[in-house]
């Protein structure tokens, strides 16, 4: 087995052991630690980033401090105020999380999945 067959191995065995639903979403957003994130992006095939590692850890501290996941906007929104209004676009989110906010930087965050997916609007 190569070195990245075991590496990748190693991550979906630490996965597994997290109960998440058939889309990968957590069951519960309290069963996630810090530590995951790696795993969690490369399982969504991302390199961890210093500006995508902003975003997780701003979806993290909205939910610690409202029990929800904020919504595309509220993103936008913190990307203006540390980033500037022309890193504060859809695009630039779509360049970091190129197959949705809701789709993988939700799941990286340890989110549950939305009633209403109402993220990526």
């Amino acid at each position: 087995m190569s070195n990245t067959s075991r590496a990748q191995a190693g991550i979906t065995l630490r996965l597994n052991q997290i109960q998440r639903d058939e889309e990968g979403f957590f069951v519960d957003a309290y069963d996630w630690q810090p530590d995951l994130i790696g795993d969690l992006a490369a399982e969504a095939e991302l390199d961890m980033t210093p500006e995508r590692r902003e975003i997780i850890n701003f979806i993290r501290g909205y939910f610690e401090e409202r029990a929800c996941v904020p919504e595309a906007r509220a993103v936008l929104k913190h990307m203006k105020e540390i980033w500037g209004p022309e890193k504060a676009t859809r695009r630039y989110l779509y360049q970091l999380f190129p197959r949705g906010y809701g789709q993988q930087a939700c799941k990286i965050a340890g989110m549950v999945k939305p009633r209403k997916l109402m993220l990526d609007v």
